[in-house]
């Protein structure tokens, strides 16, 4: 009997760290994706891929007029 109630024991216990880990894991990701929004809505478009259209159009020229 006394083993039982250590199975049952150990049993709960792991049940308990099951649902407590998949809580602290749910938080984290809320927490994580909260943090990460106010990054990714207010993002200003990058000058970047101007600079590589022109360039594009540039070669694109070039490539036209040593036809």
């Amino acid at each position: 009997m006394e083993a039982f109630i250590g199975f049952a024991a150990v049993v709960m216990t792991t049940i308990v760290a099951l649902f407590s880990a998949l809580a602290l894991q749910a938080l984290l990701l809320r927490a994580t994706i909260a943090l990460m929004q106010p990054a990714a809505a207010g993002r200003r478009p990058c000058p970047v891929p101007h600079a590589m259209e022109r360039g594009a159009q540039m070669a694109a020229r070039a490539y036209q007029e040593a036809r």
